[in-house]
């Protein structure tokens, strides 16, 4: 397989092969899945992350838990189908692009029931390969759309990883970045390494490096001092779910990037494929909030860092109030002000 760091999940037909994400910026290793198992404990163990491409894996691995699902008549075929995907959807509960993905292969399923179960099979991975090269296609516009805030020699700030490696193709924050480059723009990126995974130290700063594109990697401590500073001129940061009324969940430090960037007076934009937003979530409060390891924290990356037993709280994500975002960028158009009237208007027809 040809390796491109801008192409974390690939599909051949027989495997299904995960950029490790875990091990990046020492090692670029793509995994090669060909079971359900193994494609639960990438989503969990976060080898391949960002709401889009957690959606994409979990699309290609239901294609791959129900190659060996009978055949004999489409109802026993749908309960080998329901079970797999409710195991997927046992990985991460955050993330909405996981259960948006499942979902959509579960109408694809239904809508196709009269056919042979084979047939039905080889459409699931057609519908699989849609939604990779529909989000490829998000991101693009999700890119253009962004840009039009952005001028030649700004400098942006991101936090996490909202990147090439976390989409299918471009990323969504990151994509009018990748855009403006490609244009001979010139958009310099301070990137938050955003504790306690380094997402940003160890996924964001080697993609950009990749990409020849100027970024100055920060501690997630530092960004008020760089906003102070005036060397940020806007704030980009991506989204694992939106809620109806512009509540958005991310990785965890992005409400405190928020709250300083309205300190600031900076822009605060959030870019948000359609898949993540989510109408039937009303509010930020709803919306589940992954608690991970404690070892994340005390002993990340195999050295220990704390005193042994002491307690842990490991929140994933944070929720930024509606309030302080100046914008939500999508593939339709950016989004200012009453987001609950603003959001919906997407979905209609």
């Amino acid at each position: 397989m040809e390796e491109t760091f801008l192409q974390s999940v690939k599909y051949d037909g027989e495997k299904l092969y995960i950029l490790d994400q875990t091990k990046l910026p020492q090692v670029t290793e793509f995994l090669e899945i060909n079971n359900i198992e193994d494609v639960w404990d990438a989503i969990k163990q976060l080898k391949v992350r960002g709401a889009p491409a957690i959606g994409i894996a979990a699309a290609y691995g239901l294609v791959i838990g129900i190659k060996d699902a009978p055949e004999v008549d489409f109802e026993t075929f749908y309960e080998f189908f329901e079970k797999q995907a409710d195991y997927l959807a046992t990985s991460r509960p955050t993330a909405v692009n996981l259960f948006w993905a499942l979902k959509r292969m579960d109408t694809r399923t239904k809508v196709e029931s009269s056919k042979p179960v084979k047939e039905i099979k080889r459409l699931l991975e057609e519908e699989a390969d849609l939604i990779r090269q529909e989000d490829e296609n998000v991101c693009s516009s999700i890119g253009e759309n962004a840009l039009t805030l952005f001028e030649d020699g700004m400098t942006v700030l991101t936090h996490c990883n909202a990147g090439g490696i976390a989409t299918a193709r471009y990323g969504t924050a990151l994509a009018p970045i990748y855009l403006a480059k490609e244009r001979g723009m010139d958009i310099k990126v301070f990137a938050d390494e955003t504790r306690p995974l380094l997402q940003g130290a160890r996924l964001t700063a080697w993609e950009l490096m990749q990409a020849g594109i100027d970024v100055t990697l920060i501690t997630d401590s530092m960004a008020a001092m760089v906003m102070q500073q005036g060397k940020v001129q806007a704030v980009i940061v991506g989204c694992d779910r939106v809620a109806a009324n512009g509540d958005v969940a991310n990785k965890i430090g992005t409400y405190g990037v928020a709250l300083l960037a309205k300190a600031h007076n900076i822009p605060f934009y959030v870019a948000a494929p359609l898949s993540t937003i989510d109408i039937e979530t009303k509010t930020g409060d709803e919306i589940p909030i992954e608690e991970r390891a404690a070892e994340e924290i005390t002993a990340g990356f195999g050295k220990s860092t704390a005193p042994e037993g002491v307690k842990v709280f490991n929140p994933a994500f944070d929720v930024t109030p509606h309030h302080l975002i100046t914008a939500i960028i999508t593939e339709k158009g950016i989004m200012r002000g009453n987001y609950s009237e603003e959001l919906p208007r997407l979905f209609e027809k």
